[in-house]
């Protein structure tokens, strides 16, 4: 009979957070695939878990995947955990779920901490409707692309983001969005957990040094809700030459065009053209 796959909450810094449930399944399990090895020892020696690990990360999510499911099929459990909270967001455990049901394994969840859902939820700004945008690349076309597609997005916008790349994002931020209001959310659960809530602007040139440390998450306001009754054909072409100005294709730029005022994308793009 198939073993199971957990995948395993853990503390995102206060280790009081750690469920008992959390506990009991990492010492039940027959082995933990965890990101960083040498990370979750420390925290299986804090609770006196004894269970032994294998690696799984984003270099070998391929051939330990292939690994793990073979253990699981064969009548193992496995429990995965991450550096720290829920894995599988954001994260390379999400190749090993999918592979898991490729396969026909039971994949179960031992629900824990979250940045995402903490700092939404203590930053201030509208929680309703929100989306989770993750990590932005590192690649210069890559971040550009990803922000300008979300210039018009009316939900609150969640990023995860590193101390030393702090800078670079906030102006990149408020080039595209404007001046829009932002808390930026770190050390969670920890001794110097902050929420700092200003605007983009204020934002960009405050830590132009990179002087926030730890981790971050930053909750985005999102863009106003506006009526367009009134718009004509030609303040429709007019907004798409702005969102091309702005980087935009013809082709993408006559789309969201068409979301803000009504008209026809193709007649906005024949305009265009």
């Amino acid at each position: 009979m198939a073993g199971k796959l957990f995948v395993v909450g853990t503390p995102i810094g206060n280790l009081s957070d750690f469920s008992p449930r959390a506990i009991d399944t990492l010492r039940a399990v027959d082995f933990i695939a965890a990101e960083d090895t040498r990370v979750t020892i420390k925290l299986l020696n804090k609770f006196n878990i004894n269970t032994p690990m294998v690696s799984y990360h984003k270099f070998n999510t391929h051939d330990r995947g292939d690994e793990i499911c073979g253990r699981i099929e064969k009548g193992e459990n496995c429990a995965i955990v991450t550096d720290a909270g829920m894995p599988c967001i954001s994260d390379p455990g999400e190749m090993l779920v999918r592979q898991c049901y490729d396969r026909g394994i039971t994949v179960c969840t031992v629900p824990g901490p979250t940045a995402l859902a903490s700092a939404l939820a203590i930053s201030g700004l509208p929680t309703g409707r929100f989306t989770f945008e993750g990590f932005l690349s590192v690649n210069k076309p890559g971040r550009k692309e990803h922000l300008l597609s979300l210039v018009h997005e009316h939900r609150t916008m969640v990023f995860y983001e590193a101390p030393h790349k702090l800078s670079a994002t906030l102006n990149d931020m408020f080039r595209c969005f404007g001046d829009r209001r932002i808390s930026i959310v770190r050390e969670l659960t920890k001794i110097h957990e902050q929420v700092i809530r200003t605007t983009l602007s204020e934002a960009a040139e405050k830590y132009a040094d990179d002087s926030v440390k730890g981790e971050i998450v930053l909750i985005i306001e999102g863009a106003p809700e506006e009526k367009n009754e009134d718009a004509t054909l030609e303040d429709a072409i007019k907004t798409a030459r702005e969102l091309m100005n702005g980087g935009m294709s013809a082709s993408e730029a006559a789309k969201e065009s068409a979301k803000l005022t009504g008209f026809k994308k193709g007649d906005i793009y024949k305009g265009l053209l």
